[in-house]
């Protein structure tokens, strides 16, 4: 299918519900986060230091708030597609950010493949996901945004766990729960070398090859 972008999501970030300092839920149940108290398979776009969108999924029974981040997508098929789709949400974040009349370059050093959608932001940009995709129902094939089961023929995840990153401010034991979920054998990810620690600091060490199994399409 023209156009088509397809990819394994290989990061992911748990959040859960009150309880949690680090969620948005720890404030009960806004406008904003809504969405986020289910119900489960749904999408949750927010804005992040006023320039990045990032997809969560809601997990939970419809009322009882929980979702995953997806920090981290290896592209499987179109990535010139993606990548097209990284530069146009680069331009107008530089558009939006810049002075009246500024000029927006691309950037320019080509994003290699498998790291076109390796953070939060390159996941949104990659697959053109907005804010206005909140609510939108990830397990229905039709939606253009949807997951779907890996094939059987998929080679097994390879999981490590580690603290989610910059949640610093919630404090322990929520700042260093490991409820940060890696697939070390793709090449898409920072496999932290000590798996307790969050942060893409110098303890994590980029992937330079393999390919694992995921599940999400779009």
């Amino acid at each position: 299918m023209p156009g088509r972008r397809v990819g394994r999501i290989v990061e992911v970030e748990a959040y859960l519900g009150p309880d949690d300092r680090a969620s948005h839920a720890r404030a009960g149940r806004t406008a904003r986060t809504a969405p986020m108290f289910g119900p489960p398979g749904r999408a949750y776009v927010y804005l992040v230091y006023g320039m990045h969108d990032c997809l969560n999924v809601t997990t939970e029974a419809d009322g009882t708030p929980g979702a995953v981040l997806i920090r981290a997508v290896e592209p499987l098929t179109g990535a010139d597609e993606m990548r097209a789709a990284v530069a146009v949400r680069r331009i107008e974040r530089q558009r939006t950010a810049a002075a009246p009349g500024a000029d927006a370059r691309p950037r320019s050093r080509p994003i290699p493949d498998h790291r076109l959608a390796a953070g939060p932001g390159l996941v949104a940009g990659a697959f053109s996901i907005e804010r206005s995709m909140t609510g939108l129902d990830l397990c229905d094939p039709a939606s253009a945004l949807h997951l779907e089961l890996p094939p059987a023929s998929d080679r097994p995840v390879e999981p490590v766990t580690a603290g989610r990153v910059g949640v610093g401010y919630a404090g322990e034991p929520w700042a260093t729960l490991p409820y940060r979920f890696i697939d070390a054998s793709s090449p898409s990810v920072r496999v932290p070398v000590a798996s307790a620690r969050g942060g893409d600091g110098p303890d994590e060490q980029p992937r330079s090859r393999g390919r694992l199994p995921g599940n999400d399409r779009a």
